[in-house]
């Protein structure tokens, strides 16, 4: 469930929490798609409904070198890098998970030269606590990827989230329906934005993810199948790491040993704030959370603090954390809880109405997002009648680097203009 990723281990989890270190924006470089007239840092909306493009503001241009340098920072392959991009960031509108109208914001990245009509592709981010973090506001794993998408000639979004980059309030961390319509909304606005640039979307959209990413890619694929838009529909997704099955998986693994004690903590601390705020589920955090972490855990998880920090001020086992009814409760879920996790365990039950390619990639040694929740999704599908693949990167490797060994393929796979 971690940051474009957290790993199987807490040294991994800090390290790869932590990979994005370099905020903000390159500045607006000269190059831009070519045909393409220099966007305003702020468009003029062009209308008030949910998908409206607020702003589109540049954030320079790379050379194809540049982009293959970045990315193999990140450990990234990067045979399919063709072109440069030129990257920007998008402010739309949205809604919260009640229906409330919010904004919310993500990079958009176009090559340089080729066709001037591309595929979209989403790639959306793993756990992220820090707002700063965020795809468009950073460089980093997420940002990296999106980048090498793009320059193999796709037009290539990768969402923030509600209440990360630029986007108001908390972070609804776990909340797949309101990730998707997040989605889908940037997804709307990226059309906007690639008319102001001469540019145009191919009505079929890939989507991948990893970790988090990975349940909003399927999220997202059920609301375009179920036709959430008239003008898109979902062709291929790619899921790496998704926890897809929280009450029968993802909880049970924390107190098998299937997961890393550390990154259980996390986790749970980062899902039970969260989800409080939609479903409540305590009245105050010294009935979940023992002392001293009752008077801290909500304030960590406000988006304005980094993992590194978080996790140092967090214990590194669930029974020091939780309260003994919790500890229990999380092992047995009942009432609100229950309604949370079934909440979010619908992301792969749903029949394609459309031929769509799915490919589910996971990891036999994956410590934070164990296999099974992979295996279960792809039950639920085969169940529907879709035709699920299942990719296992084998026993050693963990979460992060199940994500780094599957995006070669992923990048293969997805179409180009």
């Amino acid at each position: 469930m971690s940051r474009g990723v957290a790993a199987g281990t807490a040294a991994m989890l800090l390290a790869l929490l932590t990979a994005v270190p370099a905020l903000a924006a390159p500045p607006a470089a000269p190059g831009q798609p070519v045909g393409a007239a220099q966007a305003p840092a702020d468009a003029a909306p062009a209308g008030q409904g949910r998908g409206t493009l607020l702003s589109l503001t540049p954030l320079g241009s790379r050379a194809r070198e540049e982009v293959i340098a970045r990315a193999q920072k990140e450990r990234l392959e990067t045979g399919t890098a063709r072109h440069g991009v030129a990257a920007y960031r998008l402010t739309y509108r949205t809604i919260t998970p009640d229906g409330r109208p919010t904004t919310a914001s993500g990079l958009l990245a176009l090559p340089l030269g080729g066709s001037h009509h591309l595929p979209p592709v989403i790639h959306h981010h793993g756990t992220l606590a820090y707002r700063g973090y965020a795809p468009s506001m950073a460089e980093g794993p997420d940002r990296a990827v999106t980048l090498l998408y793009a320059s193999a000639g796709r037009a290539a979004l990768a969402p923030d989230y509600l209440g990360l980059g630029t986007g108001p309030g908390h972070h609804p961390y776990m909340d797949a329906r309101s990730a998707a319509s997040a989605s889908l909304d940037m997804l709307r606005a990226a059309r906007s934005a690639a008319g102001k640039l001469d540019t145009s979307l191919d009505r079929d959209v890939s989507a991948t993810g990893f970790s988090q990413g990975g349940q909003v890619t399927m999220a997202l694929g059920r609301a375009l199948d179920r036709g959430a838009d008239p003008h898109f529909r979902v062709g291929l997704l790619a899921p790496v790491g998704g926890p897809f099955h929280l009450a029968g998986s993802e909880l049970p693994g924390m107190f098998d040993g299937r997961i890393d004690p550390q990154s259980a903590v996390f986790y749970a601390s980062f899902f039970l704030t969260a989800q409080n705020r939609l479903h409540p589920l305590y009245a105050d955090p010294g009935q979940v959370f023992r002392a001293p972490y009752a008077d801290r855990v909500e304030d960590l998880f406000d988006g304005e603090h980094p993992a590194e920090d978080i996790a140092g001020r967090l214990p590194g086992r669930l029974e020091d954390l939780l309260t003994d009814t919790w500890y229990k409760k999380l092992q047995h879920p009942s009432g609100a809880l229950l309604q949370a996790l079934r909440a979010n365990d619908r992301t792969c039950d749903w029949t394609p109405h459309h031929e769509v390619r799915i490919t589910l990639y996971t990891a036999t040694g994956d410590r934070d997002v164990p296999m099974a929740n992979t295996l279960s999704c792809a039950r639920e599908l085969t169940g529907h009648g879709a035709r699920a693949t299942v990719v296992d990167q084998g026993p050693d490797a963990g979460h992060y680097t199940s994500f780094l060994r599957s995006e070669p393929s992923i990048a293969r796979a997805l179409p180009v203009g």
